[in-house]
C-alpha cells in the first residue's frame, strides 16, 4: 500500500528537492519568489502614494480612438515617476497638479489593460478622498 507524507519534515529528500525544483515551472510562483520586485514601482505593496507632477493626456491603441486621461505622478517612497489612468467621465477634473493620490494596479498583474498602451496603473484617490466620492459628489476635495 501506499504511505502518504502529510508533513513536510517526514517526506523523503527526493520528494522534497523535486518539489523544490518543479515549483519554478509555475508563472505565478516564479513571479512572486525570483525576487524582481525591485524592478516594479510599488516594490511589494499593492497601493502607492504620490504627489501629481503634470496631467498628461495618451491616444488610444488603434482601432480605438480616444484621448484618455492620466496624470504623471511622482511616487513617495522612491521619487519614480509612473504615468497613472484617471477613471471616470470627468475625473481629470478633481486632480490638480501638486495634489496627492493614492495609485493602484490596473489588475494585469503589472501589464497594460486594454487600449492604453503602457499604462499599468490607475488613480482611486485625491487628497484622501476617493474619486469615486468625487466623482458621485458625496463627498467634497477638502481646501489645502
Amino acid at each position: 500500500f501506499r504511505v502518504a507524507f502529510p508533513y513536510p519534515s517526514f517526506r523523503p529528500a527526493k520528494l522534497i528537492i523535486n518539489r523544490r525544483k518543479k515549483r519554478w515551472a509555475d508563472i505565478r510562483y516564479k513571479k512572486s519568489h525570483s525576487g524582481s520586485a525591485k524592478h516594479k514601482p510599488f516594490g511589494v505593496a499593492p497601493c502607492a502614494a504620490g504627489i501629481v507632477v503634470e496631467k498628461v493626456a495618451v491616444e488610444a491603441k488603434q482601432p480605438n480612438s480616444a484621448i484618455r486621461k492620466c496624470v504623471r505622478v511622482q511616487l513617495k517612497r522612491n521619487n519614480k515617476k509612473i504615468t497613472a489612468f484617471v477613471p471616470r467621465d470627468g475625473g481629470l477634473t478633481f486632480t490638480e497638479d501638486n495634489d496627492e493620490v493614492l495609485i493602484q494596479g490596473f489588475g494585469r498583474r503589472g501589464h497594460a489593460v486594454g487600449d492604453r498602451p503602457g499604462i499599468r496603473f490607475k488613480v482611486v484617490k485625491v487628497a484622501g478622498v476617493s474619486l469615486h466620492a468625487l466623482w458621485t459628489h458625496k463627498k467634497d476635495k477638502p481646501i489645502k
